[in-house]
C-alpha cells in the first residue's frame, strides 16, 4: 500500500477527464447526483447501466460487465433501500441484496483492474445507543437498531470488505458513510418515504386542497441532520481525489435541527398557510441523531447548501416532477 501509489490514483481522478467512470446505482437519489455533478465538472467517460441492462445481484453479469468495460474508477450507490415498514417485512431481500450487490462489484471492480473505488453505506450502520456526536470509531461497539439491522449488517459487511481488499491487495477501496440525504429524486411515496419529503408531500397536499390543518406526529423534539444530496456528491469527488485511508469517513452537515423546526420551514417554503398541528401520542423516535464529520472537515471538505437553500430546490424539483 505505498503511498505514491495512493497519489497518483488520486492526482489522476481528476485531472483525466475522459477517466472511465462506473457509477452504480445511477437513478438514485444519490447516484443520480453524483453523475450530475461528475458531469459537470466535465468528466466525459461515464458507464451508467439501468437495472434491466444490468442486474448487479447476478454474478456472471456483473464479472462480464466488467471484463468488458475495465472501468478506472468505481462508485457503488446502488443499493436496496427503504423505511422501517419495508425492512420490517423484507429483511431477506435487505440483506441479501446488498450483499449480493456490493459483493459483486467490489471484487469485480479489484480482478479487472479499477484503480479505487468508493463505497457508500449509511449512517444506520451505527449502534442504536452510539455516542452522539457518532464518531467513526463507534462502528461495531453495540447493538443495531432492530428495526433496520438487515441492511446495516450488508453495509457493515461492505466497509469491511473494502478494508479487507485494502490490507490484503493493498487495493484503494474507500468507504463513506451519509447522513439523512435529501434532493431531487427522492422518494416522495405517501406510506413509506423519510420524514422530510413526506412532510414536503403533505404541505404541498394541504396547500392545493387549501386544507386548514396539517397534523405531524410526535412532539417535534427530536433532533435530526440534513445534507443536500448534491454536497454528498460534491464530497463523493473530494474524498477519490484526496482520501485512501483505511476507515470509512462519515458524510454529514454537522448542523441539527428539531423535527419542529423542520417542519416550519418546509411548511414556509411550500406556502403552506394553515396551521401545523402535533400528535404528541405518537413516538418521537431517536431523540438525536448526529454524526461527527470532523474527520472529513479536517481533510478539507464542508458542505455549501444551506438546509432552507436546499429544500427550495427540492420543491422545485418535486413541483417539476412528483405527478400531482
Amino acid at each position: 500500500m505505498g503511498s505514491a501509489t495512493n497519489e497518483t490514483t488520486s492526482d489522476s481522478f481528476i485531472s483525466d477527464k475522459s477517466a472511465k467512470i462506473f457509477v452504480a446505482g445511477h437513478r438514485g437519489l444519490v447516484g443520480s447526483a453524483i453523475v450530475r455533478k461528475l458531469q459537470a465538472l466535465g468528466y466525459s467517460n461515464l458507464v451508467l447501466r439501468t437495472h434491466a441492462a444490468l442486474d448487479l445481484t447476478r454474478q456472471t453479469d456483473v464479472e462480464s460487465f466488467f471484463a468488458t468495460e475495465k472501468p478506472q474508477f468505481v462508485v457503488l450507490a446502488a443499493a436496496k433501500v427503504g423505511g422501517i415498514h419495508a425492512n420490517n417485512t423484507y429483511p431477506a431481500d435487505f440483506i441479501a441484496i446488498n450483499l449480493q450487490i456490493q459483493t459483486n462489484v467490489i471484487d469485480s471492480a479489484y480482478r479487472y483492474g479499477a484503480k479505487k473505488l468508493l463505497f457508500l453505506g449509511s449512517s444506520c450502520i451505527y449502534p442504536k445507543f452510539a455516542p452522539q456526536p457518532i464518531p467513526e470509531d463507534a462502528l461495531l461497539t453495540g447493538p443495531l437498531e432492530p428495526t433496520n439491522e438487515w441492511y446495516a449488517v450488508a453495509k457493515i459487511a461492505g466497509i469491511k470488505m473494502c478494508q479487507a481488499y485494502r490490507i490484503q491487495y493493498g487495493w484503494d477501496a474507500i468507504s463513506g458513510m451519509p447522513t439523512n440525504l435529501y434532493g431531487p429524486y427522492d422518494n416522495f411515496h405517501p406510506e413509506n418515504s423519510h420524514v422530510l419529503p413526506a412532510l414536503m408531500r403533505r404541505f404541498h397536499e394541504a396547500k392545493v386542497k387549501g386544507a386548514k390543518e396539517v397534523v405531524v406526529w410526535g412532539t417535534g423534539s427530536p433532533l435530526r441532520e440534513f445534507l443536500h444530496v448534491d454536497d454528498l456528491a460534491d464530497a463523493v469527488v473530494f474524498l477519490m481525489n484526496k482520501y485512501s485511508g483505511l476507515e470509512h469517513v462519515n458524510v454529514g452537515s454537522g448542523k441539527e435541527v428539531t423535527i419542529k423546526e423542520l417542519a416550519e420551514l418546509v411548511k414556509e417554503v411550500v406556502g403552506f398557510e394553515g396551521e401545523l398541528v402535533w400528535d404528541s401520542t405518537k413516538p418521537d423516535g431517536t431523540p438525536r441523531k448526529l454524526m461527527d464529520s470532523a474527520k472529513l472537515a479536517g481533510l478539507g471538505w464542508t458542505p455549501k447548501i444551506s438546509l432552507k437553500d436546499g429544500l427550495v430546490d427540492t420543491y422545485k424539483w418535486y413541483l417539476e416532477n412528483v405527478k400531482q
